[in-house]
């Protein structure tokens, strides 16, 4: 069956077929790409001393945000869309030849932790508990990431937690232009021609070489902090990315839910719910929106004193402290993100092969609109922490 622990590969065949080319398109906030890291960073000191799983085997897995299809829904006890799938490649060399894949709590989720893990305690094992964890996660956003396990003793190494190239290379015009902001104001002299992208380059990617010693001096930071503070820096800047595209993603399914009309009968029940919550959840997406700007606007007021004011005060200070905010965005983007992926990913499900829209049934439609306000609740309750 779909979703069952597939020990041949051949069960998931779409899966398969595409875990060859998730380094190449797969999103940062969807996967987590350990395989792609074991390349990469397998032979370095952190990687081997700070690995993200205890299991080798483990630790060249391939996670998934998974959104859940009908026949997947069966698996759990509790009602659920997504969920975080863990796929074994058979060789991490050579993604094509597929793998073996198991969703986290899914029926005889804790079978194939006793039996994989080889003990009696499937609970107890730190492996397990990594990916319970995850699972609790809207996203796989690395910065979100590492501030959930850190807060529960998990510490896995820098090496494992960056952004895809994929997302790296559609965010880069992004991230030079707010950099360069910075390179005009201060380091045009020091950096040379070209010197947004050289900065950028080296923040998104994680090169702290000799050139970066400048921003260093200004920002009156030891190695260690500096290292810290960059990684800070190009979280705020994934999240103000993905922020900017999510207000033109979440316009798009506002306007998609206030005419949508589903299919077949409905009920009076349904009807009322249907008027009382489509409104409601037009103003909570709104809200949500707004909030996760109202973040981003902490940042952006510590990095304005540094290129206008030229005070490295304030900015040095948010690049230190800034991580406790990468939970609640984290959070929120992975939230919103999960409501324009899903809307969509449903009404794609709902067209016939000449794009005639089939329709959602009311009973579908209404349950859809159940689950966003759901995930909206938690936004709605940072948005009263801030306010209080």
């Amino acid at each position: 069956m779909a979703g069952d622990f597939d020990r041949s590969g051949g069960a998931n065949a779409r899966d398969v077929r595409n875990l060859g080319h998730l380094s190449a398109t797969a999103s940062t906030s969807r996967v987590l790409n350990l395989s792609l890291v074991h390349l990469a960073s397998g032979l370095d000191k952190d990687y081997l001393g700070k690995p993200f799983f205890r299991d080798t085997q483990m630790n060249k897995a391939i996670l998934i945000k998974h959104t859940l299809r009908a026949n997947e829904r069966d698996l759990f006890l509790r009602q659920r869309r997504t969920a975080t799938k863990v796929v074994l490649p058979f060789d991490p060399n050579d993604l094509k030849l597929g793998g073996q894949s198991v969703l986290v709590g899914q029926n005889g989720f804790d079978l194939f932790c006793r039996s994989h893990f080889r003990t009696d305690d499937a609970s107890g094992h730190p492996d397990v508990q990594v990916l319970r964890l995850l699972d609790a996660l809207p996203s796989l956003d690395p910065f979100l990431v590492r501030e959930h396990l850190s807060r529960h003793g998990f510490k896995p190494a820098a090496c494992y937690l960056k952004i895809s190239p994929y997302d790296v290379q559609r965010m880069v015009g992004f991230a030079n232009s707010e950099i360069e902001q910075l390179v005009r104001a201060a380091f045009s002299n020091v950096l040379g021609g070209d010197a947004a992208g050289k900065l950028t380059g080296k923040i998104l990617s994680n090169e702290l070489d000799a050139e970066l010693r400048p921003l260093m001096t200004t920002l009156n930071m030891s190695d260690a902090e500096f290292s810290d503070g960059i990684f800070s820096w190009r979280g705020f800047l994934y999240f103000k990315w993905r922020q900017s595209g999510l207000r033109d993603e979440m316009r798009r399914v506002l306007e998609a839910l206030s005419n949508y009309q589903p299919s077949g009968g409905c009920d009076e029940a349904l009807r009322d719910y249907f008027r009382e919550a489509r409104p409601r959840l037009a103003k909570r997406i709104i809200e949500a929106v707004a909030h996760t700007g109202r973040v981003l606007a902490i940042y952006d007021e510590a990095y304005h004193a540094l290129i206008r004011g030229r005070d490295p005060g304030p900015f040095r200070r948010f690049l230190l402290d800034g991580p406790g905010l990468f939970y609640e965005l984290g959070e929120c983007i992975g939230i919103l993100s999960h409501i324009s992926s899903f809307w969509n990913y449903r009404v794609t499900q709902a067209q016939n092969g000449q794009g005639q829209n089939l329709g959602l049934s009311a009973i579908d439609y209404g349950d859809i609109l159940m689950d966003f306000e759901d995930a909206l609740a938690l936004v709605a309750r940072y948005n009263e922490g801030r306010a209080a």
